[in-house]
């Protein structure tokens, strides 16, 4: 496994970064940096965009933080692995969390998805994104997941790739050993869509749609009925296991 250096602060620039380069903060980040993280001109953080991997930088000001001068590459940017989380938005707290865990197992896309009984109409781009970002600062991530506006069912599975694999995450499916039905999947090199529905499950005529996509795994997360927040944790470290990059670290 990696050797990363977890105990100095992460902080996400939407900058261009590179040897010897300067990057302006902004008044969220100078706070951030002088007000909670105490740090002041002269001590160093690790830095990273999501597209040039991850620097090392030390903090210029006099009163506050204010820029950042790029000294060396610590780490070079990776590639997530080519998984979508397809979901059913819920409510505040709990979307706030599942869109974290979804970040740190390591999912490449965040689609929210619209079915009969979800909860949630609306979704909020931006504490969406804040989540995403505050998850790879915190988790050691240095490739930011992308995140898409919310689609119904019907229009998502119409307009998805068919060589994709589909893991249907379906309470109402026969409960069997899921990680032997996931490494019995094909999942080739067209990547793998996770979806979990919302608290109230799916619709019949929604279950039927989507069994009878093309290259669909319809699965049960064992014998117990999940929160979807607990569900999408559960669904994607089985996922990563099966067929994802955990397998690397074996």
């Amino acid at each position: 496994m990696p050797e990363f250096d977890f105990r100095a602060p992460r902080l996400f620039v939407d900058a261009p970064l590179g040897a010897g380069q300067t990057v302006e903060l902004d008044r969220n980040q100078s706070n951030y940096l002088g007000n909670v993280l105490r740090l002041a001109a002269g001590d160093t953080v690790l830095v990273f965009n999501g597209r040039d991997g991850e620097w090392r930088a030390e903090i210029g000001g006099r009163k506050r933080a204010d820029t950042l001068a790029i000294i060396a590459q610590t780490r070079a940017q990776d590639h997530l692995p080519d998984i979508t989380y397809l979901f059913a938005p819920l409510k505040h707290a709990r979307l706030d969390y599942m869109v974290q865990k979804a970040v740190e197992m390591g999912c490449a896309r965040l689609q929210p998805v619209l079915t009969r009984f979800t909860q949630v109409s609306r979704v909020n781009g931006e504490r969406m994104r804040a989540n995403v970002i505050e998850a790879a600062e915190q988790c050691g991530i240095i490739s930011l997941a992308e995140m898409a506006d919310p689609v119904p069912l019907g229009r998502l599975l119409a307009s998805r790739d068919p060589a994709r694999l589909l893991v249907f995450c379906d309470e109402a499916a026969e409960v069997t050993d899921p990680v032997q039905a996931l490494r019995a999947a094909t999942a080739a090199n067209a990547g793998i869509d996770v979806l979990i529905g919302p608290e109230g499950g799916f619709a019949e005529e929604e279950r039927a749609l989507l069994t009878r996509q093309p290259n669909i795994l319809r699965l049960a997360l064992g014998p117990r009925i999940l929160r979807a927040d607990t569900a999408a944790v559960a669904a994607l470290a089985l996922v990563q296991a099966a067929l994802g990059d955990w397998r690397k670290c074996q």
